[in-house]
């Protein structure tokens, strides 16, 4: 009895923990999700009131904005092409490891055109617009030969596999289409076989019936009363002729 009241406490504390770890879990992507739609949210907020303040404002703050706005959409477009391609290509992941050391930069100069969009002195940020321009051009090419590079290569592994797979349409195409010689080869091979059957059974010589032998050959019978051969004796004559009669 206490064997059975400790296994059931056991198997209660398993489907407890059990719940509590799924629980967590759920939670936990729960959580992960709504964070992920918070900063999805901010981002699409801020990229419009950066593209609104582009627009909407010139001198040294349309210049920052545009400067931020081209940083960010130029980052996350190539961070989506290599997440994508990584999926597939292995070899991509070298690619992300270069593309993380150039968020580095990208997430500085950021948060520098930021800072200086509430700078209130606009005449030293207009003497600081070619500098950041030149640091947000070479990180722009970079994230852009990347991310080309990226959709070049997957392009070409379509076009590749395209075309094998075009290569083994076509033979199957002109396999199904050769319809002219399938009877034949039909025929031939059901005439090989008959043939075969047939021959199989004779493979093994059939004995030669010997001839019968000829019977012996008899004596033709002998006339009814034949003549007594007449016994001739040395001392006798021969008879004469004239006798005979």
């Amino acid at each position: 009895m206490e064997a059975a009241l400790i296994i059931f406490a056991l198997m209660l504390l398993m489907v407890v923990g059990l719940g509590a770890y799924l629980t967590v879990k759920a939670v936990g992507a729960a959580k992960r999700g709504v964070e992920r739609t918070v900063v999805q949210a901010r981002r699409t907020v801020e990229d419009t009131t950066l593209r609104a303040k582009s627009f909407g404002q010139v001198g040294v703050a349309g210049a920052l904005a545009q400067l931020r706005l081209d940083l960010r959409t130029s980052m996350r477009a190539t961070q989506q092409a290599l997440a994508d391609g990584a999926r597939t290509d292995a070899s991509l992941r070298e690619s992300l490891t270069l593309f993380e050391r150039l968020s580095a930069h990208g997430h500085d100069l950021d948060g520098e055109l930021k800072r200086l969009e509430q700078e209130p002195d606009k005449q030293r940020t207009a003497q600081l617009l070619p500098d950041l321009r030149e640091r947000a051009r070479q990180i722009i090419e970079a994230a852009d030969s990347l991310r080309w590079a990226a959709r070049d290569r997957a392009r070409r592994f379509a076009e590749d596999e395209l075309s094998l797979l075009s290569e083994q349409i076509e033979m199957e195409s002109g396999a199904l289409r050769d319809w002219s010689r399938e009877p034949v080869d039909h025929l031939a091979a059901a005439a090989a076989e008959w043939d075969a059957a047939q021959t199989s059974p004779s493979q093994s010589p059939t004995p030669t019936p010997e001839p019968a032998p000829k019977p012996a050959s008899t004596p033709a019978p002998a006339a009814l009363n034949p003549p007594t051969p007449t016994v001739q004796y040395p001392w006798q004559k021969a008879p004469r002729p004239e006798s005979a009669g």
